[in-house]
C-alpha cells in the first residue's frame, strides 16, 4: 500500500501535466514515451481499474492535441512549413512518408493542405495576404503568371542553378524558369511520348517495333494489308473532348519543328496558320483521319472515350495493335494484364532525324511564396534524390532527377519510362496546358474534333488563330 500511495500522486501529476501542456510535435513524442513507461510501472502495482482510467485519459489528451497542432494550428514561426497541393489518398500518404526523414533530422514539420481546386484556393490565399510557404502546382502555366506578378521566390537565389541543371537537365530547368530565373522544381512527372502495344499480338504476326516515323507508317500499312487495324484512338472526354489529339500534335511538332519553334507556337509568337504548325496537323491526320488505320473509323475516334479506346488491343483477335497515350493510361487497361507480357510501350518515334526523340511531359512543380529558413531547407530536401527515391520504391511515381537510381522503381515498365525521361535530350511540357484556357482548352480541342470529323484544315487553323489573337 505504501508503494501505491507513492505512485498514485506521481501518476496523477503526470496526467495533469499531460492535460495542461500544449506540446509541439517534438514534445508530444516525448510525452508518449513517458506514458508508456508509467503505464508499465502501474500495471505491476495497481489494479486494472486504475490502469484503465490512466490509459484513457492520456490517450484522449495526446490524440486530440497532436491532430490539432499538426493539421491546423502549428504556425510557421514554430518550425513548420505550410504546403498547398492537389494530392490526396495514396499520393498524399506517399509524399508525407517521403518528408518524414527530413522532419526527424531537422525538427522542421510540414502542414499539408490538399485541394482539388488549387487555383481558386491559392488565388484566395494570395488576395488575403496569407499564401502557403510552398505550393505544388499541377503544371507550370500558373508558375509563369505568379512569377510575372512577383509573387514567387526565385529558387536560384539560394540554390545552385548549375547543380540543378546537372541533376535535372537543362530542359526541366527551362520549363520551371521565367525571365531567366528558376522558380520551380519538378517533383512528380509523367511522360506522354509513348506508343502502347500488345507484345504477344506483335509476336504472333512477326511485327517489329518501329524506330522511325517511316517505319511506323510502314508497319501501319502492313497491318492493314494483313486485314487488321493499326490504331486505337479515342477523343471523347466529356466537356474536355479533343484533348488526346492535342498531345499527338504536340509530339509531332517537337519532332518536325524542334523545341524552339514549339516554344514560339505555345507562346503564340508564330500564328496557327504557320507552315510548321500545319505540317504537324497533317501528319496527325495521316493516321487519325485514315478510315483504314483507326478502329471504328473516324466516327469511332470521335465517339470513343479516351480511357476505353485502348481495350481492343487485348481482344482476340486484336481490334487494333497500337495506342499512343501517356504513362497513366495503364490504369484504364483491363484487369489481370501483366506489364511487359500483355502490354508494353515504345517511344513515339522521331520524324525529322535532326530533332531526335524529345519527350512530351507533364508533372507537378514545387514553388515558394515565403522565403523562410525552414521553407528553404524543405525545398532543398525535396529537390534531392532521397525523398523522390522513397516514393519511387512505392510505385506510381517517376522522377526527373537523374540521381534517382533506376533500380529504385518497382518494375521494368516504370523503370523504362523513367529512363526515357532522364535520357531525353529535349523535354517540353504539354503545350495546351500552357496556353490560355480559351485556346488550349477551347479552340484547340474543338479544332481537333472538327479536323478529324472532316473539316478543312486551313479553316480549322484560321479559327484557332482568331481565338488566339483575342486570348494572348
Amino acid at each position: 500500500m505504501r508503494r501505491l500511495k507513492v505512485f498514485v500522486p506521481i501518476l496523477i501529476a503526470l496526467v495533469v501535466l499531460a492535460a495542461c501542456a500544449t506540446p509541439t510535435p517534438q514534445v508530444v513524442e516525448k510525452v508518449v514515451k513517458e506514458t508508456v513507461v508509467v503505464t508499465k510501472e502501474v500495471e505491476k502495482v495497481v489494479t486494472k481499474e486504475i490502469e484503465k482510467v490512466v490509459t484513457k485519459e492520456v490517450e484522449k489528451v495526446i490524440t486530440k492535441e497532436v491532430e490539432k497542432i499538426v493539421t491546423k494550428e502549428v504556425p510557421t514561426s514554430k518550425g513548420v512549413v505550410t504546403v498547398l497541393g492537389v494530392w490526396g489518398g495514396d499520393e498524399y500518404t506517399n509524399f508525407r512518408d517521403a518528408v518524414l526523414p527530413f522532419t526527424e533530422k531537422t525538427g522542421i514539420g510540414m502542414a499539408f493542405e490538399g485541394t482539388r481546386d488549387l487555383a481558386a484556393v491559392l488565388t484566395t490565399r494570395l488576395e488575403a495576404g496569407n499564401p502557403p510557404d510552398l505550393a505544388i502546382l499541377p503544371n507550370p502555366g500558373q508558375l509563369y503568371e505568379l512569377a510575372a506578378e512577383g509573387k514567387l521566390v526565385p529558387l536560384d537565389s539560394f540554390m545552385d542553378k548549375d547543380q540543378l541543371v546537372k541533376d535535372y537537365g537543362q530542359s526541366w530547368i527551362d520549363i520551371a524558369s521565367y525571365d531567366g530565373r528558376v522558380y520551380g522544381i519538378f517533383y512528380k512527372v509523367a511522360i506522354k511520348s509513348l506508343v502502347w502495344y500488345n507484345p504477344k499480338a506483335f509476336a504472333a504476326k512477326g511485327y517489329k517495333v518501329p524506330t522511325t516515323w517511316d517505319e511506323l507508317i510502314a508497319l501501319s500499312d502492313q497491318i492493314v494489308a494483313d486485314g487488321g487495324t493499326p490504331w486505337c484512338i479515342g477523343l471523347e472526354s466529356g466537356s474536355a473532348s479533343g484533348w488526346p489529339g492535342t498531345d499527338w500534335i504536340e509530339d509531332i511538332m517537337l519532332r518536325t519543328a524542334g523545341p524552339e519553334v514549339y516554344d514560339q507556337w505555345v507562346r503564340h509568337e508564330i500564328p496557327w496558320t504557320d507552315p510548321a504548325v500545319k505540317r504537324a496537323w497533317e501528319l496527325f491526320g495521316q493516321i487519325a483521319r485514315n478510315e483504314k488505320y483507326v478502329y471504328g473509323g473516324t466516327t469511332g475516334v470521335l465517339s470513343t472515350n479516351f480511357g476505353d479506346s485502348p481495350r481492343p488491343m487485348f481482344d482476340d483477335p486484336p481490334g487494333c495493335y497500337m495506342h499512343r497515350q501517356a504513362s497513366f493510361i495503364t490504369g484504364f487497361f483491363p484487369e489481370g494484364l501483366k506489364a511487359g507480357e500483355d502490354y508494353d510501350f515504345f517511344p513515339f518515334p522521331p520524324i525529322d532525324e535532326k530533332w531526335g526523340t524529345p519527350a512530351l511531359v507533364a508533372g507537378d512543380v514545387i514553388v515558394m511564396f515565403n522565403d523562410t529558413p525552414e521553407a528553404r531547407k524543405l525545398v532543398e530536401y525535396l529537390a534531392s534524390p532521397e525523398p523522390q527515391e522513397a516514393w519511387a520504391k512505392k510505385g506510381g511515381f517517376i522522377s526527373a532527377n537523374k540521381n534517382v537510381p533506376l533500380d529504385a522503381y518497382p518494375d521494368d515498365l516504370t523503370r523504362n519510362m523513367a529512363k526515357a525521361i532522364v535520357q531525353a535530350k529535349v523535354a517540353r511540357f504539354d503545350g495546351s496546358d500552357l496556353m490560355p484556357a480559351a485556346v488550349g482548352a477551347g479552340s484547340f480541342w474543338k479544332g481537333v474534333l472538327d479536323y478529324v470529323g472532316g473539316a478543312d484544315l486551313d479553316a480549322v487553323l484560321e479559327e484557332i488563330e482568331a481565338s488566339a489573337q483575342e486570348a494572348y
